[in-house]
């Protein structure tokens, strides 16, 4: 297995040259393009990793199957999917386009930013700091590391740029989608895109999904159910507008972020966690999707 992914990260680092940082938030374009790390874990906990597996980044959308399961668990799935849908838009993540034009009045789904930001709202709390303060804390748990916590040069650019988000989360007041504060809403969904982890922390995550919501001590976390519904999306919609095509390459339940990040899923087999910040123009980190593509095909793990 090393062996492995050491020629594989090898191979798919001359790739980065042909990826793009994103710059549309502040500190992100910060990020060294040539970077490509992977952590794998698997179901022994056994860890193989390779290339700039260490360095930091932040979740951005990788945080939202995060917050999703803690909003089913506030709420229940009936609640959330009355709320939000379940189906794949094929516009980009940020588009306004079938808020406004489907005739639900709802996001498609919870991976793209306008379910999201939905999603965010639905977290339990007092107040923006009392719902983010409980899903950083869940984020810590399931991915056994008390140390996460947000990086506040890039929250304070998301907050600053985020105008179409902004402009979705009013939007979806209107509707009666969200029912809070969209300021909190927002809040929240700013600075959890903006956890700061590394590619062990996604392979944690991965495999925490993997072995359906329990934790590496035993304890379960979340119900195999909702453990599959986020593991549904992910291969829906988890890709963005790429999601089909990385079904069909790789076969993986997998969630990418901007920032580079991209976790994956090998059910009851192991978790991946990989970065590569020269990104597609998807949106998908180009190398790291190559990567996962050759290690699939390498060691069969495809769930099709």
């Amino acid at each position: 297995m090393q062996e492995i992914i050491d020629t594989l990260i090898a191979q798919n680092k001359l790739l980065t040259d042909k990826g793009v940082v994103a710059s549309y938030i502040p500190e992100l374009d910060k990020a060294n393009k040539n970077a490509l790390g992977v952590y794998v874990l698997d179901k022994e906990r056994k860890a193989y990793f390779a290339g700039d597996y260490q360095t930091k980044f932040t979740m951005q959308s990788i945080s939202k199957i995060v917050s999703l399961m803690l909003a089913i668990l506030d709420n229940g799935e009936d609640y959330i999917f009355h709320k939000v849908g379940m189906e794949p838009t094929g516009d980009p993540f940020n588009s306004i386009l079938k808020l406004e034009t489907s005739s639900a009045k709802r996001p498609n789904n919870p991976m793209i930013n306008a379910g999201a930001i939905a999603i965010s709202s639905f977290i339990h709390g007092k107040d923006e700091r009392g719902k983010f303060e409980r899903l950083l804390d869940f984020m810590r748990l399931i991915m056994e590391d008390p140390s996460l916590d947000v990086n506040y040069k890039i929250y304070v650019g998301e907050s600053e740029t985020g105008n179409r988000n902004r402009s979705m989360g009013y939007f979806l007041k209107s509707e009666g989608t969200i029912e809070g504060n969209v300021e909190e809403a927002l809040d929240v969904y700013f600075k959890q895109c903006s956890v700061e982890v590394d590619t062990k922390n996604l392979a944690t995550l991965g495999l925490f999904l993997a072995n359906n919501g329990v934790l590496s001590n035993g304890k379960k976390i979340v119900s195999t159910r909702v453990a599959k519904i986020i593991k549904t999306l992910m291969v829906t919609c988890g890709m963005y507008d790429a999601s089909g095509a990385f079904a069909i390459r790789v076969g993986l339940p997998s969630k990418s972020g901007v920032g580079g990040g991209i976790v994956s899923v090998v059910p009851g087999r192991m978790g991946i966690g990989v970065y590569g910040p020269a990104l597609d123009n998807k949106g998908n980190s180009l190398a790291g999707c190559s990567f996962l593509e050759d290690f699939s095909r390498e060691l069969g793990l495809s769930i099709f």
